[in-house]
């Protein structure tokens, strides 16, 4: 009778044999739907609403849009249908924890670091501890999608988004994104990169043309969303907000059929960013298959009307359904009941202090202040309320994560003093915003043995920076109190890049990141020694504006009006971005890209390659030894940079491989890097307009080996024929 049962369930819905191949099931679902049905599943369940007037109203009246988004409720669903056995569609934001998710407010999560600071861990292995974390998160509140990761690219520091992005090097980027992709997918979620493309700036996102030539597109700002791609197997592409070329993202046929599936071989589905849709027929032929979060344009009057006259044919509807099915169907998120559980909070907060840990930049430590000695006397902790009071969670906006728990400042420094023995007196001092109380904070720094300044920053979702002196006020604070105590540490709890014009005035300065949940046990364990940092920077930090692409280039951003009555931002800088400007320019920045210090000393020694003449297609092994010279325990980022021939016509170096090595005092170990021609991120490789394709150049290439962008002492010379 079973059997029976089970026959007839299978004739009557033969998209549920799950012995069938997924595109296979999702093409009988889509031929059993009517055109209502079809046309109910493009778009999400939320009430339409005018984002764009609200978006105005805020600007207008000095809202940002973390407010403005308080004010609306968000709906991350697709409408279920029963019948056809087709599930509530949920959908949550990252990508740094479970975000906003299906309804508003959404279930707590645990808060992770920001993407940028995951970055700064060089470390892929941190990179899929860090998407199993969102993953089974996501997979526990019984959401299906998981926005993220974000791979846009870091061109200019003052950014809103930044700290949801990876880095300014495309490599980095994609590397570590493949890892979360592929970790987040492993609980049979739905992994979405994020925003297709040059969506690298907020300001004017809804209205702004990006104008970019086709080589820095490719080399750059397409690489990371190509490895995700073609690496992670990624199920899911968010489309940008912003014009590309004249044309938006969500109706850019270039980007989102040639590009994306022509030549990627993308076999996933394309979402629109919340309210980025533009149209009916001309996005969805564009490639667009979702419209999120809301029917304003693939809503049944305008789909019918546009097949009624021939704009729009049936089978391109079918085929944005059955991209999106086949996804479902390939992650059993048909057959998965919704029956959300409980979060390992206690465990995900564990694995969210240690990569936490990992991630920590020491920028500066002179006469070894750091670590500090935890048998020292008395310790002023001074700040603004943002960074000494609470857990500094990090950017706002949609990405915003509600916590689980979180570890105060003070309460971090209490546990991990104790934990160690230490009897020291902590004194806080919170400084007003207005500075107004700032004599009392050089008070209790010149009557303490040590003092933490905690400073940052908290960027936010549609908004940049306004301007590169991101500290403001506390750039005042820093000066001031570190005048009156030579044992002064900064703590850095920011998502962009900062200005330091303070720079001279301290001795010490680390970069913690926004931290999320367990912000005060991490940066304890810092300052005392218990771990010794070891990250990098993934972003350049300028000295000063001026010395950024951008500076003095108002068409580079934040764009001119060309006519049209909208900003045109032109990418004129070509592949002079981020570290490959301040190389390419001579400028030395504050602190280049790939630079960390750490509580022991590193050396990189004897460089061999495994052949000094190639055809091109051959994978190139690199071996040098990489030694802890000091007396502590550590982890050094051996990084391997590649110089191409001149006729390339490229800045000097270009970021192509690297290891996180972990070594005891006193301990060698051989490392082996290989750089495969062939590999999605075509190190040895340029775009070649006329081939449209990237290719090798004959030529004598200079591979450089050290532990910063700026650091490459060890090199080597292959010639391709």
């Amino acid at each position: 009778m079973a059997n029976a049962t089970t026959a007839q369930a299978l004739t009557d819905r033969p998209w549920a044999d799950t012995s069938l191949p997924p595109r296979e099931r999702a093409q009988k679902l889509v031929a059993a739907m009517t055109l209502e049905q079809k046309i109910a599943q493009l778009h999400g369940a939320m009430e339409t609403i005018d984002i764009y007037a609200l978006a105005a109203q805020a600007a207008e009246s000095g809202e940002d849009m973390e407010q403005l988004a308080a004010q609306i409720r968000v709906e991350r669903h697709v409408a279920g249908i029963d019948e056809l056995g087709i599930p509530r569609f949920r959908i949550t934001n990252g990508p740094v924890g479970v975000g906003m998710g299906d309804g508003t407010p959404s279930p707590p999560a645990t808060a992770l670091p920001m993407t940028i600071g995951l970055a700064a861990g060089f470390d892929p292995e941190l990179a899929r501890e860090y998407g199993t974390v969102i993953g089974s998160e996501t997979a526990t509140l019984g959401q299906h999608v998981l926005e993220g990761p974000g791979v846009c690219l870091h061109r200019i520091p003052t950014a809103g988004r930044n700290f949801e992005y990876f880095s300014e090097d495309p490599y980095l980027s994609g590397v570590m994104g493949v890892e979360v992709a592929r970790a987040i997918q492993e609980h049979g979620v739905i992994a979405m990169a994020k925003h297709f493309a040059v969506n690298d700036q907020e300001y004017e996102r809804f209205r702004a043309n990006v104008e970019v030539d086709e080589r820095t597109l490719r080399e750059l700002y397409l690489l990371p969303f190509e490895m995700l791609v073609k690496d992670a197997e990624i199920a899911a592409v968010m489309s940008a907000y912003n014009r590309v070329r004249g044309t938006y993202a969500t109706e850019n046929r270039y980007l989102l059929h040639t590009v994306l599936r022509e030549e990627w071989g993308f076999e996933g589905y394309v979402q629109s960013d919340f309210w980025s849709c533009r149209s009916a027929a001309p996005s969805i032929n564009a490639g667009l298959d979702h419209e999120m979060p809301d029917a304003k344009w693939l809503n049944e009057a305008n789909v019918k009307a546009a097949l009624a006259d021939t704009s729009l044919e049936i089978e391109t509807v079918d085929r944005a359904l059955v991209r999106r099915y086949t996804q479902m169907f390939r992650f059993g998120q048909f057959e998965r009941p919704y029956a959300p559980g409980q979060i390992d909070a206690a465990g995900h907060g564990a694995i969210s202090r240690r990569i936490g840990e990992q991630i920590a930049v020491l920028l500066k430590n002179d006469d070894r202040v750091l670590p500090l000695d935890p048998g020292v006397g008395r310790i002023a902790v001074i700040g603004q309320a943002t960074y000494v009071d609470e857990a500094c969670l990090g950017g706002g906006g949609s990405s915003k994560v509600d916590p689980l728990y979180t570890v105060r400042p003070m309460d971090g420094l209490r546990d991990v003093l104790d934990g160690l023995g230490s009897s020291a007196v902590l004194e806080k001092v919170t400084v007003a915003d207005d500075l107004s109380n700032l004599d009392e904070a050089k008070a209790a720094a010149a009557a303490a043995d040590v003092v933490v300044i905690m400073a940052g920053l908290v960027a936010t979702e549609g908004a940049d920076q306004p301007d590169a002196n991101m500290l403001n006020d506390q750039n005042r604070l820093i000066a001031e109190v570190g005048s009156v105590n030579d044992r002064t540490v900064v703590v850095l709890k920011d998502g962009n890049p900062v200005l330091m014009p303070w720079i001279d005035a301290v001795p010490a300065v680390l970069e913690v990141w926004n931290q999320g949940s367990e912000d005060g046990h991490v940066v304890a364990d810092l300052l005392f020694g218990v771990v010794n940092p070891s990250g990098k920077l993934p972003t350049t930090y300028p000295k000063a504006w001026e010395d950024t692409p951008v500076a003095g280039h108002p068409e580079r951003y934040p764009g001119t009006d060309e006519g049209a009555g909208y900003p045109v931002i032109r990418y004129s800088e070509g592949l002079q971005m981020g570290y490959r400007w301040y190389q390419a320019q001579g400028i030395e920045p504050l602190f280049p890209f790939g630079h960390g210090l750490s509580y022991t000393t590193f050396e990189v020694s004897h460089l061999t390659v495994d052949a000094t003449e190639t055809d091109g297609t051959t994978p190139l092994s690199l071996e040098f030894t990489v030694t802890n010279t000091g007396d502590v325990a550590g982890a050094e980022v051996a990084q391997v940079y590649l110089s191409l021939p001149a006729a390339a016509h490229e800045p000097p170096k270009r970021f192509v491989g690297f290891r996180k090595v972990w070594l005891e005092p006193g301990a060698s170990e051989r490392v082996s890097v290989v750089i495969d021609p062939r590999a999605t991120n075509h190190p040895l490789s340029v775009w070649d307009d006329g081939a449209h394709d990237f290719v090798v150049l004959p030529g004598e290439y200079v591979v450089h080996v050290g532990t910063s962008s700026e650091d490459t002492p060890l090199t080597a010379t292959m010639t391709v024929a």
